[in-house]
């Protein structure tokens, strides 16, 4: 029989596989951002499939106070695993759920976690809602919140056809003379990503358009 899931249940799981040792460069590697427990992706993922074969998950309506308590905790593994968690849940998640997808963007920001809730959550959800959810997207683009503006700029990251042309290069036009360099990479990310599905189309926008000297050789790379 599954146990419950708890917050409590998931550090009894982790923290037995503290490492001083990894710890030390995964924090110096997030420029000490976070604390680290020191376990390193592998076996963190290996740990959560664990979590999953012998505990319950938690109600859906639970659910977000589960990921947002994990949240609260220090170390970032938990983090990581609070957004696997809330990944397990893709195909339930709604509109309404952007909110709540916006509130982790927006706490503990670095790029790994925006990176990993924007194209993989944030992009399901809008790519299933794609006229209410690219509302909520242009809202993004206009916070003031720079990860928030990441995050809109990457939900179509894995879109490929699937693309909305006008909202993408609209986004990118917004924050293209940014001196931020997560909105920079970004800019170069997905046009890097999108290159792969319609190369002309990158190659004229970059060339009609001014870009910082980073997005430009990010979007460029492919095709070098």
């Amino acid at each position: 029989m599954k146990s419950e899931w708890t917050v409590e249940q998931v550090k009894s799981y982790m923290e037995p596989h503290r490492n001083e040792e990894n710890a030390i460069p995964m924090a110096k590697y997030m420029k000490n951002h976070f604390p680290f427990l020191g376990i390193k992706t592998p076996e963190r993922r290996l740990l959560f499939k664990k979590m999953m074969s012998e505990m319950e998950l938690p109600a859906c309506e639970d659910m977000q106070k589960e990921v947002w308590d994990l949240f609260q905790l220090e170390e970032r593994e938990y983090h990581y695993i609070a957004i696997e968690l809330l990944g397990k849940y893709k195909k339930q998640l709604t509109l309404e759920d952007l909110s709540f997808c916006r509130r982790l963007i927006e706490k503990k920001s670095w790029w790994d976690s925006v990176d990993s809730i924007a194209p993989k959550i944030v992009g399901d959800i809008v790519l299933a809602n794609r006229l209410e959810g690219e509302a909520v997207m242009v809202e993004w683009a206009r916070s003031s919140n720079m990860w928030t503006n990441r995050a809109s700029i990457l939900h179509q990251l894995k879109y490929k056809e699937k693309t909305n042309e006008e909202l993408l290069f609209a986004t990118i036009e917004r924050h293209a003379g940014s001196k931020e360099f997560f909105l920079q990479k970004s800019i170069g990310w997905v046009l890097r990503e999108y290159a792969k599905t319609s190369p002309q189309v990158v190659q004229e926008f970059v060339k009609s358009h001014t870009l910082a000297a980073l997005s430009k050789r990010e979007a460029l790379k492919h095709f070098k």
